[in-house]
């Protein structure tokens, strides 16, 4: 699974969640200002589906990420 910069983020629905900034060993930084939630700028890879073209797929709905279940604090 090939992860780059600029990828979109989409939740398991096709609903937008970020762009990716970044990946940092098994977290996925999203820009600033495209996050969810500005203090909370990753995403565990653990959650991803998939990628498709251009778009990362995750495995859950944006409503169980901006639970911050999904979500992890900067480092």
């Amino acid at each position: 699974m090939d992860i780059c910069e600029h990828m979109e983020v989409v939740d398991a629905n096709g609903q937008h969640v970020g762009i990716v900034e970044k990946v940092e060993g098994d977290r996925i930084r999203l820009t600033k200002k495209d996050a969810l939630d500005p203090q909370s700028l990753f995403l565990d890879k653990s959650q991803v589906a998939g990628v498709e073209g251009n778009k990362v797929k995750l495995s859950q709905k944006v409503s169980a990420i901006t639970t911050r279940a999904f979500l992890s604090p900067e480092r």
